[in-house]
């Protein structure tokens, strides 16, 4: 699939970047070293061995190449004219003792970090990595979703049950993908399948589900930076609709039992809508009729104007929260991306509310009464997530602010050319504009009488790599 490399090419520039990204890591609200009695609880955990043997259901996981912290396992197979899909889970709640030195740090975390110049992770390595990871040819406690499926790609029935598994292999996306591609048999030959009736389920919800492209700092051998944005493969969305299909029945049960944790999203208001379209025809791509989620899926991922259009995209996925709730439902518990209640339940190591929404189904499907761990700590998990995404959202900004500023720096006292996206400032004398080259939005003063959807000529006067900031003059 397409990529577009930005680099960071002046070596001065380089340097002070390196600088500027290593303050940004140390001025993070969250500890990067895990305590010592962490470490050593994390070393010595070992749960009981599921009852229910699977070891010889052939398993494989389906990871970017070289992570260690393998959250899901499936198996894919026809069943009569439909499918059984089974989907394992590292068992984290098995591994986590309630109030230990464990659980402490990882509700203070709130999830996995990931910076430019490394991870800071949610559980210590010794757990995320090996212990509780689904490693190939290893056995290991999961939490196995299984699903039966109609030709159609709908869940005729699921259950949930605590397993000893034994995944085969580690599978990558790159290397997978290219097998498909070229008709080779593959464990994941049966994901296309049924990710794509998936997809048309979700296009039936009214749901836009679509994977955003990928936009990360890297570090090369020599040490210099470069941000890379990728559009997923077409095997990474198929696998997607695993985890969501996981996530609706995981819902599915909570709200059945009027307990559980439920990650909304309310639907883009038209402002949003208004927004977009104008950084759509900014990009020379407009979005002019249908549904907005017709419209992205009908984007071409080979075109390299796709990957700033769904970068533009994710202003339509904002107000994401969660609801937590005991003895009665709430009333709005749709994610409006999916068109459906969802749950976040698929990556307990790397994120901290899925190790309740696992413990919490367990006990449903298995007719037993919900850990009071979980259902006392239930009514904390909103805040600790709001902060632990927070501190993602700064790091993330905050990175891509500080290599955008490396980029544009040659280009300091030159004009150039943008589009202005909205309207800012109390006398609209200031505007977000859109460059096309390198894709960067940026705010601006604006010409009076300036509307959305004009392009305007502007000169950088300032590119501040320590700070992330960039200014603009007419």
């Amino acid at each position: 699939m397409p990529q577009r490399r930005a680099h960071v090419a002046p070596s001065a520039a380089q340097s002070e970047l390196a600088t500027a990204l290593t303050a940004l890591r140390a001025e993070l609200e969250v500890p990067v070293e895990f305590s010592a009695e962490t470490e050593a609880e994390a070393s010595v955990s070992s749960p009981a061995t599921p009852e229910l043997d699977l070891r010889d259901v052939p398993f494989v996981t389906l990871d970017p190449a070289g992570a260690k912290d393998l959250d899901q396992a499936f198996h894919l197979a026809r069943e009569g004219s439909g499918y059984i899909v089974r989907y394992a889970i590292a068992d984290v709640p098995a591994f986590v003792r309630p109030g230990g030195a464990v659980d402490a740090a990882a509700r203070e975390r709130g999830q996995t970090l990931y910076a430019a110049d490394g991870r800071i992770p949610l559980h210590p390595a010794i757990l995320s990595e090996d212990h509780a990871s689904l490693l190939p040819d290893v056995d290991r406690p999961a939490l196995v979703w299984t699903f039966d499926l109609t030709d159609d790609g709908t869940v005729s029935k699921f259950r949930l049950e605590r397993a000893l598994i034994h995944s085969r292999a580690q599978l990558n996306y790159a290397t997978t993908q290219e097998k498909l591609d070229r008709g080779e048999d593959s464990p994941a030959s049966l994901l296309r399948e049924i990710g794509e009736l998936r997809i048309a389920k979700e296009q039936q919800r009214g749901g836009a589900s679509l994977n955003m492209p990928d936009e990360e700092v890297v570090q090369s051998e020599d040490g210099t930076y470069s941000i890379v944005r990728a559009s997923p493969l077409p095997l990474e969305e198929w696998n997607a609709q695993l985890s969501l299909m996981t996530g609706m029945a995981a819902a599915e049960l909570m709200i059945g039992a009027k307990v559980g944790v439920l990650r909304t999203m309310p639907a883009p208001d038209e402002k949003a809508f208004n927004v977009f379209r104008r950084q759509t025809e900014a990009l020379g791509r407009p979005w002019t009729t249908g549904e907005y989620g017709e419209y992205l899926r009908s984007l071409d991922r080979e075109d390299p104007l796709t990957l700033p259009v769904l970068e533009a995209a994710a202003s339509l996925f904002r107000g994401a929260g969660y609801v937590t709730f005991d003895g009665s439902v709430p009333d709005d518990i749709e994610q409006a991306a999916i068109a459906a209640p969802y749950a976040h339940t698929t990556a307990p190591l790397r994120r901290l509310v899925d190790r309740w929404a696992l413990a919490i189904c367990l006990a449903i499907s298995e007719g037993s009464e919900v850990p009071s761990w979980a259902r006392e700590s239930l009514a904390e998990l909103p805040e600790r997530m709001q902060e632990s995404r927070q501190r993602e959202s700064q790091l993330n900004a905050d990175t891509i602010n500080r290599v955008e500023a490396a980029l544009l720096t040659p280009l300091v006292g030159s004009r150039i050319d943008a589009t202005v996206i909205e309207l800012r400032g109390e006398d609209g004398d200031r505007a977000s504009i859109q460059i096309a080259d390198p894709a960067v939005t940026a705010s601006s003063p604006i010409p009076t009488g300036t509307k959305p959807g004009d392009t305007i000529s502007v000169q950088l006067v300032r590119a501040d790599i320590a700070k992330g900031e960039v200014e603009f003059a007419l």
